[in-house]
């Protein structure tokens, strides 16, 4: 029976860091007045189930949350405004409510050592704050859509989106679960927590320096593009996706002249996805993989074109502890491999040769005490082929050797007061930093300059 159906019948720095961190966190609260899914109390004012229900901690999902998106986000226990449909009558099935949902982030980070000519550690007030319109449109089309205030930026952007029709049958006598999607970020539609949409950390600082080098599939395409899919889940076990993405350009004049942007999707982007869940008593494992390819014309529609193949491989796996009242752990990982043929770019001399590789490598794990407390580790390892041109010499951002490698860690302590109030106490520890450890920019900067302390509470309502 599933979900559904029961509803419905290195170390002295560290250690000094760390301690500073758990020390800093009740004066932290005492400051503040009593981004990425969230645990939005859009629908949990839909389906009257506590956010709980759907998360361990937001927003990593439980087995009924990935229910409930695969079926589009329609499960509600909310009064319905209803009109049955006839022969040439149109219906409606709404909620009475529209299901609206808004949150704000406030942050203070800091680095090991300040960039030059600014100042370290400083307050966002807020680092970011969102509107959410997320809950059941009709019987079998859902949304989930978040616009978003960037506190740097002094402005709202359109965020990440996910509109879905869901459906289920009966298919070779067992259950399936499918429908189409229409989002704009590659893996943002996905259940799991493993590929790049939703993947740890869920909350990072935006003002302190992060390496230069990233596959095209973790983020490089967020909002930036549209795309429209399908999706199917049979027999609780096997899921498969695939979605074709254009470029958009929000902000952009339309038709798109591709003037300025980097990425200009010739034709379609195919983005796929293929995985298996099994539940085993209280241990719960996905295996799976993803990829995309993209060819782009850089800043035209028209010419010579760049090429990007991404393949990855991801696994999360889940243990339920009984005996220790029901605590639980969670580890995700994931491996992308992109492989890119930069024509356009070497032809307009951003590049010292066209082919290049570049991989990445993520795990996490964390031990949720029941829902209220959360401790997480994470590793991370970016490596691939070196280019002086493509990964140019410049301080704080730039490598002095052209090598885009980067390695390193993070360490979060998250505690829900409530389950629509975060406090989030981070360390992110950089053992190499885009090429080397020590003078990795040709300006004196070292990695570990770039470690940093991050704090933050969000609040949903």
């Amino acid at each position: 029976m599933n979900y559904f159906e029961r509803f419905f019948g290195r170390f002295n720095p560290i250690v000094k860091t760390i301690a500073f961190v758990v020390l800093s966190i009740p004066v932290f609260i005492l400051l503040m007045p009593s981004p990425r899914a969230y645990a939005i109390t859009s629908f949990a004012r839909q389906t009257g189930l506590p956010c709980s229900s759907c998360h361990t901690t937001p927003p990593e999902l439980t087995p009924f949350g990935r229910e409930f998106k695969l079926n589009g986000y329609t499960l509600t226990g909310m009064e319905q405004i209803k009109e049955k449909p006839g022969k040439k009558k149109a219906g409606l099935d709404i909620n009475r409510y529209m299901p609206i949902a808004a949150f704000i982030q406030f942050s203070y980070a800091g680095s090991n050592k300040p960039q030059p000519g600014t100042e370290n550690w400083n307050f966002e007030f807020p680092q970011s704050a969102s509107l959410f319109l997320a809950g059941s449109i009709s019987p079998h089309v859902g949304s989930f859509i978040q616009v978003t205030y960037n506190g740097q930026a002094d402005h709202f952007s359109w965020d990440n989106t996910d509109v879905r029709y869901a459906n289920r049958r009966t298919f070779a006598g067992k259950d399936l679960v499918y429908g189409a999607t229409f989002n704009n970020n590659p893996t943002v539609e996905d259940p799991w927590n493993d590929t790049p949409a939703w993947g740890f950390p869920w909350v990072s600082p935006d003002q302190t320096p992060t390496p230069m080098a990233g596959t095209l599939i973790d983020g490089g395409l967020a909002q930036d593009v549209a795309g429209v899919g399908g999706y199917a889940m049979w027999n609780d076990h096997l899921y498969g996706a695939a979605t074709i993405y254009r470029s958009e350009h929000i902000g952009n004049a339309q038709p798109n002249a591709g003037t300025g942007y980097g990425i200009n999707i010739r034709g379609a982007a195919p983005y796929w996805r293929v995985a298996w869940q099994q539940t085993m008593g209280n241990n719960y494992l996905e295996v799976g993989t993803f990829g995309m390819h993209v060819v782009s014309s850089p800043g035209a529609i028209t010419g010579p074109e760049d090429s990007f193949t991404d393949l990855a491989a991801d696994a999360q796996y889940e243990r339920t502890l009984p005996s220790l009242g029901n605590d639980s752990i969670s580890v995700h990982t994931n491996y992308i491999h992109e492989s890119s043929d930069l024509v356009a770019t070497f032809g307009q001399g951003g590049t010292a040769f066209p082919h290049h590789d570049l991989s990445t490598f993520k795990l996490d794990g964390t031990y949720h005490f029941g829902n209220k407390y959360g401790a997480t580790a994470g590793y991370f390892n970016t490596w691939g082929t070196a280019d002086p041109v493509l990964y140019a010499q410049n301080p704080i951002n730039g490598s002095a050797n052209g090598n885009p490698g980067s390695d390193g860690y993070t360490l979060q302590f998250a505690y829900w007061p409530w389950q629509n109030v975060d406090f989030t106490a981070q360390y992110t520890g950089y053992l190499k930093f885009n090429g080397a450890s020590t003078n990795y920019d040709g300006a004196g900067r070292n990695a570990s300059d770039n470690n940093a302390t991050y704090l933050t509470a969000w609040f949903i309502f």
